[in-house]
């Protein structure tokens, strides 16, 4: 008996001392511990994941998964959509230490977590090759991948180790392998640093250098790697003709400016200023961005486009508000230093916008599309800080488009009581002659532009080619709409017609004729 008693207190003894020696929780229950502890949670599960107690468990847990590698066997397959297969070289480098390290089996775990766990505090980009960053990327089955094996950290490795996301449903193959990159601080950010996307039959297959926390970050807005490269010979063609065109506008404007130009034709020409510098800047942007390293070029240029198409926005307003004055009050429109109060603010207002933004330091390469090994890349020096362009490019434009609208709307107003005091002329070819300048004022005030918040959704690969198309090729339209205006003019000036509104709004003069006329 007193042999029993003792045996019985050296149990006891055994239990307790080992529990007061090892506090670590078990591996599968790391995450409930690590919530309770306080600690920054992911912080904690990096620590405690290397060094937890025991493999595996008797009970059941969905989102745990163990297993013993050694050189014969080295994959897992979690049966839920994840494969990870381990390298020679990630399996010599998690026995670094060990005793018998040649043949010790190495434990390997997995984690599969909730996306919800991850969110980005430092900055709203993605690190190290952004490849996502026009898209508002979402995770692949909303769940996070954490992988450990052993105890030791495994990176810097030559040979990576290839983890396998099935896409059962099929949700899209503009995905990225990305991995969470934390902070000292706690927080932390998506990277693709040191990871490598492929698809295998469908499936994400990420190569990394390392193991960390892994998910697949996609995109279902991206279109597909062939409707990228249409779209860019879109946007090259169209702008180089709107370069073309606006320059002979601008040439044409200045052989026969006269000594007192309408205020309307001048503004036409100062919004073709606008294009021939922002498709310039835009092409210039692309090239710099894919064959340039250095960073203080592509952050100039970055600015100066940002600056064009503000500028572009602020003069398509500019041209809004004159045909306000020129429908809506008609008579007292007269402003001293008219069009020098129009050029302060159309080109102040952009200036004063990237100067701020310059400051803060927000512009360098941004890359909107890159396809799976890396050889078609979309990117071009711009805003690389979201917040700003959601304020200072979208905000602006949706202000902008909103009283152009409210303008648009004035004038089919005008059109139509017109056409209804007029019972002589021809409706039928009256009519035509209106859409045909609606048309024409579309552009004018910018109206395609306003595509660009139809570019997400069911219905966003045709809005993106429409959107493509009618703003690179904007300075063909406004040169034939200039060129139209100019010989309606002529003709009207020749022939003393009366009863027609001017909406070319080429001169204050004869529209407010016009409008005397037919009252």
């Amino acid at each position: 008996m007193k042999g029993l008693y003792c045996f019985v207190v050296w149990i006891f003894s055994s239990i307790i001392w080992t529990g007061a020696v090892s506090r670590e929780p078990n591996c599968h229950s790391v995450l409930d511990y690590c919530m309770e502890s306080g600690d920054v949670l992911l912080q904690c599960m990096e620590q405690k994941m290397k060094i937890c107690a025991g493999g595996m468990t008797r009970f059941s847990t969905p989102n745990y998964f163990f297993k013993s590698i050694d050189s014969s066997e080295k994959s897992l397959d979690t049966e839920i959509g994840y494969v990870i297969n381990i390298s020679d070289e990630a399996l010599q480098r998690s026995r670094d230490g060990l005793d018998n390290s040649s043949s010790e089996d190495v434990k390997l775990k997995v984690y599969l977590l909730d996306e919800n766990l991850f969110k980005i505090t430092s900055s709203s980009e993605i690190k190290e090759g952004n490849d996502l960053n026009g898209s508002d990327p979402i995770l692949l089955k909303q769940s996070v991948l954490g992988v450990w094996l052993g105890t030791t950290e495994v990176n810097n490795l030559s040979q990576p180790v290839q983890l396998k996301f099935r896409n059962t449903q099929n949700q899209t193959e503009n995905g990225i392998c990305v991995f969470w990159h934390l902070e000292k601080n706690g927080g932390g950010n998506w990277s693709t640093d040191g990871c490598k996307t492929s698809i295998d039959n469908g499936d994400f297959v990420c190569s990394c250098n390392h193991l960390s926390f892994f998910a697949v970050l996609i995109s279902p807005q991206i279109p597909e790697e062939s409707h990228i490269i249409h779209l860019n010979y879109i946007s090259y063609v169209g702008s180089a003709l709107s370069i073309a065109f606006t320059a002979l506008i601008i040439v044409l404007f200045l052989c026969q400016r006269k000594k007192q130009c309408e205020h309307s034709l001048v503004i036409h020409v100062q919004l073709s200023g606008c294009l021939f510098l922002l498709h310039i800047l835009f092409l210039c942007s692309v090239w710099f961005s894919g064959h340039s390293d250095t960073d203080s070029v592509c952050q100039t240029i970055g600015l100066l486009l940002h600056w064009c198409l503000l500028a572009t926005f602020t003069w398509t307003a500019i041209e809004g508000f004159h045909l306000y004055l020129l429908l809506v009050r008609v008579f007292n429109i007269y402003i001293k230093r008219y069009l020098l109060k129009l050029s302060l603010v159309g080109w102040g207002i952009p200036t004063i916008t990237v100067m701020i933004c310059g400051v803060t330091k927000v512009y360098g390469k941004y890359t909107f599309y890159k396809d799976q090994e890396n050889s078609t890349a979309t990117s071009l020096c711009w805003v690389t800080t979201k917040t700003v362009i959601y304020i200072t490019v979208n905000g602006y434009l949706g202000l902008v488009l909103l009283f152009n609208m409210a303008m648009l709307a004035v004038v089919v107003v005008k059109m139509r009581q017109l056409r209804l005091q007029n019972v002589q002329i021809d409706h039928q070819k009256r009519a035509w002659k209106d859409c045909v300048s609606l048309l024409g004022l579309c552009f004018v005030l910018g109206v395609p532009w306003g595509l660009a918040f139809s570019t997400h959704g069911p219905l966003s690969l045709p809005a993106l080619y429409v959107f493509t198309i009618l703003n690179s090729f904007q300075g063909v339209y406004i040169f034939l709409w200039i060129l139209t205006l100019t010989c309606k003019a002529r003709k009207e000036k020749q022939t003393s017609s009366k009863g027609t509104i001017q909406v070319s709004y080429l001169s204050n003069e004869e529209y407010v004729t016009s409008k005397t006329n037919n009252s």
